[in-house]
């Protein structure tokens, strides 16, 4: 692959075969303190994130943790890699305890100048398949970013929430999070170097877990509604040092928003799209 061409990765492919089993969903939530799915249950939403995670030896493990460059999605030296945000189309429910399918394409790679330099958007397109079924549609997109300083400038934020609920991302839940989904970028976990080589201020709460989060304050609000599509985007990153919120309201019929927020302000923001349960 040419690491100095990235839109040379347009239309690379990859499939993952997994089973949705038992045991991670036991440690899924364990780590998000709710009772256990049984098998055949519907896996809870954004759960498919720690499946399907394609497991690589470490000497293919570059200095943040991440794959490099011999990984379907690979670093580029200089920059750091961050989950920026995504669309997701949920169609049917993946089911626990059965075998599943992840079909993922790279779409899109866009390069900009930004304050602090250069930066890499990368579009992955996945698809989510059991018992033939199409379950789930997603795009996540990624950003290669300089290592400086991450904005942190506090800012206003003053809504009316439908539900809200307090999160404490102490160390251990960012560890255990990086565990359930077989995720070694050192900013969730390492703190010399998190503050010392990517430049933010304490450990960094993962993008996935801030939207899981935010869909289970809706879900466990809303117990009689079925999501159907989410987009959501980071604005700026939590980290450890403070407790943040996750909160929603609906809008208009079928349609809510989404947010996390701590002290400073607005973090995270999501759309979502839902029905009722049948």
């Amino acid at each position: 692959m040419d690491t100095k061409s990235p839109s040379s990765w347009i239309g690379r492919k990859e499939q993952t075969l997994d089973n949705i089993s038992e045991l991670l969903c036991n440690r899924l939530a364990a780590t998000f303190s709710i009772q256990k799915p049984k098998r055949y249950d519907n896996l809870p939403a954004l759960w498919h994130w720690a499946f399907f995670q394609n497991p690589v030896s470490q000497d293919c493990i570059g200095p943040d943790g991440h794959p490099n460059i011999s990984t379907f999605i690979p670093g580029i030296e200089g920059l750091v890699r961050m989950w920026a945000g995504g669309r997701v189309k949920f169609i049917e429910p993946l089911k626990v305890g059965l075998d599943a399918a992840r079909e993922s394409s790279i779409i899109k790679v866009t390069e900009k100048e930004g304050r602090s330099g250069k930066l890499i958007f990368v579009t992955v397109h996945h698809e989510f398949y059991q018992q033939g079924t199409l379950c789930i549609s997603e795009e996540q997109d990624i950003v290669y970013r300089p290592p400086v300083a991450v904005k942190s400038d506090t800012t206003s934020f003053d809504e009316e929430f439908g539900w809200i609920e307090s999160i404490n991302p102490d160390p251990s839940l960012l560890f255990r999070y990086s565990a359930v989904t077989f995720n070694a970028h050192r900013i969730h976990y390492d703190w010399p170097y998190t503050t010392e080589q990517e430049s933010y201020r304490d450990l960094v709460v993962h993008g996935p877990l801030i939207a899981t989060l935010m869909m289970r304050a809706f879900t466990t609000a809303n117990p009689s509604l079925r999501p159907t599509f989410l987009a959501y985007k980071g604005l700026r990153p939590l980290t450890a040092e403070q407790s943040f919120n996750v909160s929603g309201r609906h809008t208009e019929h079928g349609k809510s928003e989404l947010w996390a927020f701590n002290k400073n302000g607005l973090a995270h923001q999501a759309e979502l799209q839902y029905r009722e349960n049948n």
